[in-house]
């Protein structure tokens, strides 16, 4: 079987997969961290006591008991990167709603009367959320590994689908004989990575932080 067609067709399931599970953690993360930096007091105790516990556990490790009770499958695999991944997106944007909640305009904006939920959509979530974007390029190069790194012990797709981790994972028994097998898959997930992280570093540039 030609190796590159094989890589160039899993790269649709990969990503697709790997753009689902960052999707999940961009929108479950921002709204946690949206929710603790406005609410603040207990709320944001209890929700940043959650994120620490998460924090406190590797994301593949998480990942991997996640897809352990979920089951196997290329979906299952993007919900439990997501959710080891919504941790980080949390911290990012609770910071960024507690700077720009701080600023004379918000301050301004309630002054004049202006409702609470308006404000936060408005002034706070649209001048916070440029930084999350960023990282949200930044772990897309993570999360290619995470799901990669999942397919290749086999919790992805059924075989002989060719996810990049499960076509590594079928290499490797013939690595002295046809190294091709998972060296060719290996370098797209690197310029992968490598292409989200450079992305990632632009878009942070552009934010101006």
């Amino acid at each position: 079987r030609d190796v590159y067609t094989r890589v160039v067709h899993g790269a649709g399931l990969s990503l697709t997969a790997t753009l689902l599970a960052v999707g999940i953690a961009l929108v479950v993360g921002s709204l946690v961290g949206l929710l603790s930096g406005a609410a603040g007091g207990i709320v944001d105790a209890i929700l940043m006591r959650i994120v620490d516990v998460l924090l406190s556990i590797p994301a593949l490790l998480l990942s991997l008991a996640l897809v352990t009770a979920l089951g196997f499958g290329t979906v299952n695999v993007a919900i439990a990167v997501g959710i080891g991944l919504v941790a980080n997106f949390a911290r990012v944007m609770r910071s960024e709603v507690l700077r720009v909640r701080r600023a004379l305009y918000v301050e301004a904006a309630l002054a004049c009367g202006v409702r609470w939920h308006t404000v936060l959509y408005r002034h706070v979530f649209r001048n916070a959320y440029a930084p999350v974007i960023a990282l949200a390029a930044v772990e897309f190069g993570m999360a290619v590994l995470a799901v990669s790194s999942l397919s290749f012990l086999g919790f992805g797709a059924v075989p002989p689908t060719p996810e990049w981790g499960s076509l590594i994972s079928e290499g490797r028994n013939y690595l002295a004989t046809a190294w091709w097998m998972t060296t060719l898959p290996g370098l797209v997930i690197v310029a992968v990575v490598l292409a989200a992280h450079r992305i990632g570093h632009a878009i942070d540039d552009r934010s101006g932080r």
